[in-house]
């Protein structure tokens, strides 16, 4: 990659570069494939005046084995080119994806930075679909070229001002039919974003269903969908009516061509310029002709297209990096003792903090925000626009991003679950393949999740899994971060969604479970904080308090309004 980040055309030449084989192979069959198209006519009036003009039935059978010769020259190349060049636009894009993917899940980040992931995987979707979709198109150009120049030839030999009728006359057509197609497309678009916007109705209505009938909105909401149905239907209506327009103003235009070739030529005929073989040929060269210059457009759109999508997939993987890819070694063994000085990021102003070895330590923060910029910090996830994070003496920043969120996990509070079984979830973070997660399904109370699951711990639970309740998420995955086992555990908020007996045996589960491992809470749970060896109070961005749970609920009026209120 270039020093400054990729560029559009460098994505381009990747997607190119990486399947040349593939891409030099489909293109030569494909070359071979329309040369013999554009033959084919010429044999015909060959046959025309050298076998039917004659009336020798060996030159018929000679023209006639040269023509299935040619045919299956052409349908042969057509299967294999196409394969290959299909082959080799998928290969591209799969590469494409697997570089975006690469550079998505880099522990350094950065790639999400001011996008949604429905963006980011549109990216790797769609736009690398797209970019590999030149590898497929390259070899098909070449074939239009080699089909317009082995054309040009024939007809040049047949008959000058013929030859020139029909190259000359093929491309204003073809453009002429460009005018044409304006208005489809114009109203092909519309369509579709009718019909989006319906699909996006009927999806929002459908995900609130309960809710709708809950305060007696079906009506309403019905009334709502039958609406925009209609203007999506009026719109298909539209764009069919205007594709069938289009489709006879073209076919009826081709027609006219034909048909003025088709005079000339027999002008030409009359006149003994040309034979009937050599008419034949020409209006033949013609029809065939339409193929090649089609399929130049077709080309030169997917090239436009993928132009467009080669900046966008170039703009993440040039994205810059969140954080340093550090080169000191993570310290062995990690004892798990943190330092904060001076931390100042986003909220925190300047955050001093000390966390023994192996102690339970509570963060209560008033701001939402600070707690959040406390994680991105500790979890490498942003660096710090000052101040330090040390782990055993050793700045987090010197270390390598996906070492340092080994040595210290960050278990965030909107944690997604996959699709797949409840084990495996738990698991996903776990080292080794078969770790025993017992002692973490019970520390999270998730052991009684697996219970009332209709195959316990090898159920599948569905997408983010949302076939689980709040509480039920929040368990499972408290016991995927306990089950990892790291020598630092940060956890945000785990048991909001818990009841509070739940909640208690949580609190006092997870202090025996992390027992000589270093655990920071930060949540204003009070059941988690009074299982805490101490709790800090951020006000500010800064530590204002410190003490024991009861010590705080005592003496601090502003601790006792974020804990007990």
């Amino acid at each position: 990659m270039p020093a400054g980040g990729p560029t559009g055309g460098h994505v381009l030449q990747r997607a190119l570069g990486d399947q040349r084989r593939r891409v030099g192979g489909a293109s030569l069959l494909a070359m071979a494939h329309q040369a013999c198209e554009a033959l084919v006519p010429v044999v015909i009036g060959l046959t025309i005046d050298e076998a039917v003009g004659t009336g020798s039935a060996g030159a018929l059978l000679r023209w006639l084995l040269v023509l299935a010769a040619l045919f299956l020259v052409l349908s042969t190349c057509y299967r294999i080119s196409a394969r290959f060049a299909e082959g080799a636009g998928e290969s591209a894009a799969h590469r494409i994806r697997q570089d975006l993917a690469a550079r998505v899940l880099d522990p350094r980040g950065g790639a999400d930075t001011g996008r949604l992931p429905g963006a980011l995987a549109a990216v790797a979707t769609g736009d690398a679909r797209r970019v590999g979709s030149v590898a497929s198109a390259l070899p098909y150009a070449l074939s239009a070229l080699t089909g317009l120049a082995v054309s040009a030839v024939a007809l040049l030999r047949t008959s000058v001002p013929l030859g020139l009728l029909v190259l000359l006359g093929v491309p204003p057509l073809l453009w002429v039919g460009h005018l044409i197609s304006r208005p489809l497309e114009r109203r092909s678009e519309a369509e579709q974003e009718h019909a989006a916007h319906a699909s996006g109705v009927a999806a929002d209505l459908v995900a609130g269903l309960r809710v709708l009938k809950g305060i007696g909105a079906e009506g309403a909401a019905v009334a709502r969908y039958r609406e925009t149905s209609r203007s999506s239907l009026a719109s298909a209506l539209r764009a069919a009516n205007s594709r069938a327009w289009h489709d006879g103003a073209i076919l009826a235009l081709t027609g006219v061509f034909i048909a003025v070739i088709g005079l000339f030529g027999a002008h030409l005929a009359m006149r003994g310029t040309i034979s009937v073989g050599e008419l034949v040929a020409a209006v033949g060269l013609a029809q065939y002709l339409l193929g090649p210059f089609q399929l130049l457009t077709y080309v030169n759109g997917e090239f436009a297209q993928a132009r467009a999508s080669a900046d966008r997939i170039a703009e993440v993987l040039a994205s810059p990096p969140a954080v340093a890819a550090g080169t000191t070694p993570l310290p062995s063994p990690v004892a798990g003792r943190l330092r904060l000085r001076g931390l100042t990021h986003g909220a925190l102003r300047g955050l001093d903090l000390d966390v023994a070895p192996g102690s339970v330590v509570g963060v209560v923060a008033r701001d939402p925000a600070a707690a959040n910029d406390l994680l991105l910090c500790l979890g490498r996830e942003r660096e710090p626009d000052a101040g330090t994070v040390e782990l055993d003496g050793v700045p987090l920043a010197d270390l390598d991003p996906g070492e340092a969120r080994r040595a210290v996990l960050v278990a965030h509070h909107d944690a997604d679950l996959f699709e797949d079984s409840l084990l495996a979830n738990v698991r996903a973070g776990a080292d080794g393949d078969a770790p025993d997660v017992g002692p973490a399904l019970a520390a999270a109370a998730a052991d009684d999740v697996a219970e009332a699951l209709p195959d316990g711990v090898d159920t599948v639970l569905a997408e983010r899994g949302r076939s689980l309740s709040g509480g039920q998420r929040q368990r499972v995955a408290l016991a995927r971060a306990l089950a990892a086992d790291p020598p630092v555990l940060v956890v945000h908020d785990p048991t909001t969604a818990v009841d509070t007996v739940t909640e208690a045996r949580i609190a006092v589960r997870l202090r025996e479970l992390r027992r000589g491992r270093t655990t920071v809470l930060v949540t204003t749970s009070p059941a988690l904080l009074a299982g805490t060896d101490v709790v800090v109070v951020l006000d500010g961005g800064r530590v204002t308090a410190e003490g024991s749970h009861p010590e705080l609920v005592a003496s601090h009026a502003t601790y006792r309004s974020a804990v007990l209120a």
